[in-house]
Order: C-alpha cells, then sequence, then structure tokens
C-alpha cells in the first residue's frame, strides 16, 4: 500500500459517497488509475464495504452503555452460544473479547436506561454469565473515529 493508497482510504473514511471521478480529483489520479486502485483494495480485503453513519441522538438512542462480562465458561461451544446471543440483539453495536480483568466487552445502544434494562434482560436470558458490570457513557468525545491510515 503507497501513499497514493492511503490518500484513497483516507479520503473515503471521510466522504464514501464521492464519485469515482470526485475521488480521483481530490488524490491526484485519472479516473481509471482510481478505479484500478479502488478495485484491488477490495479484492486484497482493505475496503470492506461501504456504509454511512447515523446520528445515535436523531435516531431515538440516545443512552450508551459499555458492558463489561466475565464469565466461568471458555469453551469453544459456549463462546459459540454466547457469540449467538449477542449478535441476535441488534442493539448490541460493539462487541470484543479481551485479554484483562473482562473476557468481553459490549456498547450498547438504547433509547433510555428502561430500554437497555430490556436489552439487558433478554441477554441474560440467552446465556449464563458469571459477572455483569455496566458503565453509563456521559458522553461521547470520539466516535466512530477514522482508522490511522
Amino acid at each position: 500500500m503507497d501513499q497514493i493508497d492511503k490518500a484513497i482510504l483516507r479520503t473515503l473514511q471521510s466522504d464514501a459517497s464521492l464519485s469515482q471521478r470526485e475521488l480521483a480529483d481530490k488524490v491526484g489520479l485519472s479516473q481509471n488509475a482510481c478505479w484500478r486502485r479502488l478495485n484491488l483494495l477490495r479484492a486484497e480485503g482493505v475496503i470492506q464495504g461501504e456504509t454511512i453513519r447515523l446520528s445515535q441522538e436523531a435516531i431515538g438512542l440516545g443512552v450508551t452503555v459499555f458492558v463489561m462480562v466475565r464469565t466461568r465458561f471458555h469453551s469453544r461451544e459456549w463462546l459459540g452460544q454466547f457469540r449467538e446471543a449477542v449478535l441476535s440483539i441488534p442493539h448490541i453495536v460493539d462487541f470484543h473479547r479481551l485479554a484483562g480483568d473482562y473476557d468481553y466487552m459490549l456498547k450498547i445502544v438504547a433509547k433510555d436506561m428502561n430500554a437497555f434494562d430490556g436489552i439487558y434482560q433478554s441477554l441474560i436470558s440467552k446465556i449464563e454469565l458469571d459477572t455483569v458490570t455496566s458503565y453509563l457513557s456521559m458522553e461521547a468525545i470520539a466516535n466512530n473515529r477514522d482508522m490511522p491510515v
């Protein structure tokens, strides 16, 4: 990946709605050269899709809670069941396996605390967990930042 590829990636991260002509102009390439590079970046798995970012508050999801999970179970079978339970709940928008004091971290978005409690109740009805600790986000200072390329 050279500096032009990195310029393409930085530009697309800030505005994926650009036409190929606009993108090519911004990174100093011909439209055909830009198209070839985009196709190669997609084929190599560097670009994994194109999405839009939504305003969480504008769509009525004003609460963000980080949920830390500790479990007694560490088998592949249990992890498969846990993964299935978590991924079945659309309000869980991030899901990480961790090293350290906790085993997993979930980022949950909800309308309000009552809605969060319903999401939490749904999760614990699907899978047995040992310790669950929730942290309410007071403010997103930096959220969904672009990847540093």
